[in-house]
């Protein structure tokens, strides 16, 4: 019976610390894949052990944040023929800070059974070393690039954070980290905390949480580069 199976990478590059060997095992005898970056796809698959001849016994879709207009005809034809197929992301869960979830409903739309393998994601593992509020939170994505939309954006989450207690999460562009963390201390209330986890589960990694008013009375984090993840909470 033909089903889509959704599989964990890396959040870490080259780490396979945190893949289960079931993981592994589960996807030795899959053919089809959607994945976000081939090159990054058949890396991972070796790395777990994968034996099949990419060229001539593999087929790949591939489907990223630019693709959204991108027909899934291909997809069908394989779920109609009876075929299981893996869904990979560039880095940790599918469907999470990434496209997969139209493939996802895809198969739902076709009642294909879905399945996920446990693995990592850095957005629940900023959340829980933050220390703010696990039961009520919201992941928000990118925030605008403009400045003044960024401004208001911020404010926004600040806003929810003080009158309903909401965790609010959010990323950016590993070379702009240190901008939003200099724009988040200008335009938030300095009672509120700002949790930053860059590089999570590598090393050097940064994970701490402050109260704003805190965070302006030391040196900015050295996260330029690292792929990060911020949390406003109180």
């Amino acid at each position: 019976m033909a089903k889509l199976i959704l599989i964990p990478t890396p959040i870490v590059e080259d780490s396979l610390s945190d893949i289960t060997e079931y993981t592994k095992a589960s996807i030795s005898d899959l053919r089809f894949f959607v994945v976000e970056n081939l090159r990054t796809a058949r890396r991972i698959l070796r790395k777990y052990g994968y034996q099949a001849n990419f060229d001539s016994e593999v087929q790949f879709f591939e489907y990223d944040k630019h693709s959204k207009n991108l027909s899934f005809a291909e997809i069908e034809s394989w779920f109609k023929q009876g075929h299981s197929v893996g869904l990979m992301s560039e880095a940790g869960m599918p469907c999470i800070a990434d496209p997969g979830n139209e493939v996802v409903r895809l198969a739902h739309k076709h009642n294909i059974r879905v399945d996920v393998l446990s693995g990592p994601s850095s957005i629940f593992m900023a959340l829980v070393v933050s220390g703010l509020n696990g039961q009520n939170f919201a992941f928000n994505g990118y925030l605008p690039i403009d400045m003044s939309e960024k401004s208001k954006k911020l404010k926004s989450l600040e806003s929810r954070v003080l009158s309903e207690g909401q965790t609010q999460l959010f990323m950016e562009t590993p070379y702009r980290n240190l901008g939003l963390f200099e724009l988040i201390l200008k335009t938030c209330s300095p009672n509120i905390f700002l949790g930053i986890a860059a590089n999570i589960g590598g090393q050097p990694s940064i994970i701490q949480t402050k109260k704003i008013s805190e965070w302006k009375t030391q040196s900015p984090p050295q996260m330029h580069k690292l792929p990060a993840i911020f949390s406003l909470g109180n």
